[in-house]
């Protein structure tokens, strides 16, 4: 007895052929399905993204990535290059794997500068995780020693002058905060800080209605929310947020 017998079936339409049996999903060209029966990649600490507006500068996209994927976890590096090859293109490694899941879990589809993100892990480790997991090859070792070398070759290190002292770091000073506020203050932001960026770090938080930025004073703005509660757990949250690596935002309650 045969182990396999073919079923016969009616010839089709050309209209019937195109059904999709209800019970399976579509998936489409390029999309990424995300449910629970179809990974056609591992997870990784590193996500890829694509579909991403060219227009926006290096700077500025490095920065708006970073403020974003940070709200998920540690991020030790993104890698967007500006290349023919790889515009509209980018990397973000996190440190931990349940962060860059979560990250791709709940930002796949945000509209980032007006265009979908499409996010899926990527296929390979990054140079950042591979050397953390010891899988980071001697041969890349190698090359990685001989390009220091080089480096060291061309830019001697200079010799501090005589009587020079190691500069004294001052702690941080903390700001009197005013009385419970619906709005919020921020300041000591960088210079290239704009409405959008500080709206992705504050919309996650229940509440939120809109930022206002200062024509003519890059460092402040004002974030409003429907209450004083809610606008006090964003403000714990987000206080000494790095939106660059030299700038930590102080947020106090707006004053009435």
């Amino acid at each position: 007895m045969p182990s396999h017998i073919p079923l016969r079936s009616a010839p089709s339409s050309p209209s019937s052929s195109r059904r999709q049996h209800p019970a399976l999903p579509v998936l489409h060209e390029r999309s990424v399905w995300k449910g629970d029966s179809i990974m056609d990649i591992r997870p990784n600490h590193t996500i890829y993204i694509n579909n991403i507006n060219d227009k926006v500068k290096k700077e500025e996209l490095m920065r708006s990535l970073y403020a974003l994927f940070s709200q998920f976890g540690q991020v030790v590096d993104i890698v967007a290059l500006k290349t023919m090859k790889m515009r509209g293109q980018a990397f973000v490694v996190f440190k931990e794997l349940a962060a860059s899941t979560n990250a791709l879990r709940q930002l796949q589809g945000f509209p980032f500068y007006n265009k979908p993100m499409r996010i899926q892990y990527a296929k390979t480790d990054s140079e950042v995780i591979a050397k953390v997991k010891g899988t980071y090859s001697d041969k890349e070792k190698k090359k990685e020693k001989k390009k220091k070398a080089l480096e060291l070759a061309s830019n001697p290190p200079k010799k501090p002058a005589v009587g020079t002292n190691a500069p004294v770091l001052t702690p941080a000073v903390q700001v009197p905060d005013n009385p419970p506020n619906y709005i919020l203050f921020l300041n000591n932001l960088p210079e290239e800080t704009n409405e959008m960026m500080l709206s992705m770090l504050f919309n996650q938080f229940p509440g939120f209605k809109e930022v206002r930025l200062v024509p003519g004073k890059h460092d402040i703005a004002f974030v409003e929310f429907e209450s004083d509660t809610q606008a006090g757990v964003a403000k714990d949250a987000l206080q000494g947020f790095r939106i660059t690596a030299t700038c930590a935002m102080k947020i106090t309650y707006a004053k009435k």
